[in-house]
């Protein structure tokens, strides 16, 4: 039964855009395009290499802010300042941990990479373990994985702010979006895409910024944070029930292991290994310090996206709670129908929480920037997905079909992958619409326990284990897909109650929290990979030279050449600063977990 407290208006007419808004996001698309144009005539587009991986001459600042560009979605946006609405601080964590899987992105994985000379991540795992089923489950997987969730978690995101901010009709503004962001990516491959990325990269972070100072303005402060949002109660609540209260713990990064939302030990663990995934061996991803000019400049590449990821916390987190704070109604409802009033889905309304700032603060004029870096984020993750799904397709799945294609028909393929992905995406947004915010950010995290820790101990030990081998592997990532499969099937069959009902899921689902169940699965399926491979013979020493941490490359490719001492010399100061500046990264990150913890 629902308890009714309000004495305001819920009607209450909504800002909207006005004539220099629209002008702002008009010009900010114009410049978007001209510099996709710009970097596509300087790219060396018509070679592989050129088109997939930018020549291989990226320097770090554009890496970095790609890097941080591509992770940031809106999907993180909304997803991220959503979260920190309905349960606080802790799902920063997510981002915080980022920082030391980047750093091992660059000084373990990188150099492994480069010296086995590869294109895709199932490119290496062939080289590394051999055969063909590895590589083509894998290629297979990454796809599915980008179109079902990347996809389709971004679409709906921006959707979602264009419905909040600009009543435009759903349909039209995605396929404009979609439309815009697939010319650039096919015209100009990766370079193209980096430096795009650059420039979203500036505008996230400086609308950002502007949003968020506006915001504490509201509240008095951060010294106010902890007590406004703790009394931040809709008016119309269900009785008998505490799902309207904000968490007891919102202002903790650590929280209890068992009784906690995000437990302390599964985002010390289990996002451990997640991420791995996502940063080390994710397409998307290691594409970016594929591209580096020299190993200093992807080592450059991840400290920049590892401070970039400080971030989050006080420009999406924070945010997120103070709309909770001032528009407890809207984004912190619990009665179905004023969620249902209030954003359009009955399971809650915390997703709407960064619009709901952007309309409610932004003066005119910067209100027209901010939807501008929403769509920014939207194309910057699209662009990324695109290019790289293009890359696995043609260079994983087409090369296998047609092992005597040229150049020309695999950049043409390339291209029409694309185009191909656009399709889908359009054909996936009813399906959108119908699902519901709440359950689709839980389905996003549920789809990478479930399916992603199999890939981790596989690229895990395939790189510090010389003895694994093809059979071990394979079966390790079969035995990982059929328990994590079968987790996933039953959190559809049985989805989280709603407030007020009793929870009857069966014990795996409400007893095991998706992060531990992570673990459980990343060990479970290393112990299969490990008994496999030591029960069959031991791989060929074509599969391990240059290929392991211990049987690297020595003449690693570093961009000096041979002779010159001066370039020697400049190249090793700029190693001992990456190295200065990694530490340092540690140091502050490390503080920051111990002010919140």
């Amino acid at each position: 039964m629902a308890v009714d407290n309000s004495t305001s208006d819920p009607h209450t007419p909504r800002p909207q855009l006005t004539t220099v808004d629209i002008a702002i996001i008009t010009v900010y698309f114009a410049l978007n395009v001209a510099v996709g144009i710009w970097s596509s005539c300087r790219a060396s587009r018509n070679t592989v290499s050129g088109y997939f991986l930018a020549g291989r001459d990226m320097t770090w600042w554009p890496i970095g802010a790609s890097l941080f560009a591509s992770s940031e979605g809106s999907g993180l946006f909304i997803g991220l300042a959503g979260s920190g609405a309905a349960g606080g601080l802790a799902v920063a964590g997510f981002e915080w941990n980022a920082t030391y899987v980047l750093l091992a992105l660059a000084w373990v994985f990188v150099p492994i990479y480069l010296s086995s000379e590869i294109v895709t991540m199932p490119e290496y795992m062939q080289k590394r373990y051999g055969g063909q089923r590895i590589r083509m489950y894998l290629s297979v997987l990454s796809l599915l994985l980008s179109v079902f969730t990347k996809i389709s978690i971004d679409l709906y995101a921006g959707a979602l702010f264009v419905h909040i901010c600009l009543g435009w009709n759903f349909y039209l503004s995605t396929v404009i979006m979609l439309a815009i962001t697939a010319l650039y990516t096919i015209a100009g491959g990766l370079t193209a895409v980096i430096y795009t990325d650059a420039l979203q990269t500036l505008v996230m972070v400086a609308g950002a910024v502007i949003l968020t100072i506006k915001a504490f303005e509201q509240i008095g402060g951060y010294k106010q944070l902890a007590e406004a949002y703790a009394q931040a109660v809709p008016s119309r609540t269900i009785s008998n029930t505490t799902c309207h209260v904000p968490r007891a713990d919102a202002m903790h990064m650590f929280r209890d292991p068992h009784t906690g939302d995000l437990p302390w030990t599964g985002m010390t663990f289990g996002l451990t290994i997640m991420a791995a995934w996502y940063w080390c061996t994710d397409q998307v991803i290691v594409q970016r310090s594929l591209s580096a000019r020299d190993l200093n400049h992807a080592k450059g590449g991840s400290i920049l996206a590892s401070y970039l990821k400080m971030l989050p916390m006080g420009l999406i987190v924070m945010p997120g709670m103070i709309s909770r704070v001032l528009f407890p109604d809207d984004v912190g409802c619990v009665v179905p129908a004023e969620c249902l009033r209030a954003c359009g889905a009955e399971i809650g309304c915390s997703n709407i929480a960064y619009p709901k700032l952007v309309m409610e603060l932004m003066p005119t004029g910067l209100r027209g920037l901010m939807v501008a870096v929403m769509m920014a984020a939207l194309m910057s993750s699209l662009t990324s997905i695109f290019n790289s799904s293009s890359t696995l397709f043609t260079m994983d799945i087409w090369r296998r079909l047609r092992p005597r294609a040229g150049e020309r028909e695999l950049l043409l393929v390339g291209r029409l992958v694309i185009v191909v992905l656009v399709g889908v995406s359009v054909a996936w947004i009813p399906v959108l619409q119908g699902s519901n915010g709440g359950q689709l950010f839980i389905y996003m995290q549920s789809v990478t326990s479930s399916l992603a820790p199999p890939v981790t101990a596989v690229f895990v030990l395939g790189i510090f284990w010389q003895r694994a081998n093809e059979q071990g592997a394979f079966w390790g990532l079969m035995a990982g897909l059929a328990v994590g499969a079968t987790r996933l099937v039953l959190e559809f069959l049985h989805p989280a109650p709603p407030c007020g009902h009793p929870d009857t899921r069966p014990p795996i689902l409400h007893g095991v929290h998706y992060l531990h169940f992570a673990v459980a699965l990343f060990l479970l399926s290393g112990a299969v990979v490990v008994a496999g491979s030591l029960l069959t013979p031991h791989p060929q020493g074509v599969q391990i030279q240059s290929l392991t941490w211990w049987t690297l490359a020595q003449d690693q490719p570093s961009g000096v050449k041979t002779g010159d001492g001066r370039a020697s010399q400049r190249h090793a100061f700029w190693a001992r600063v990456c190295g200065v500046n990694a530490i340092l990264l540690m140091c502050v990150n490390i503080f920051f977990y111990a002010y919140f913890a």
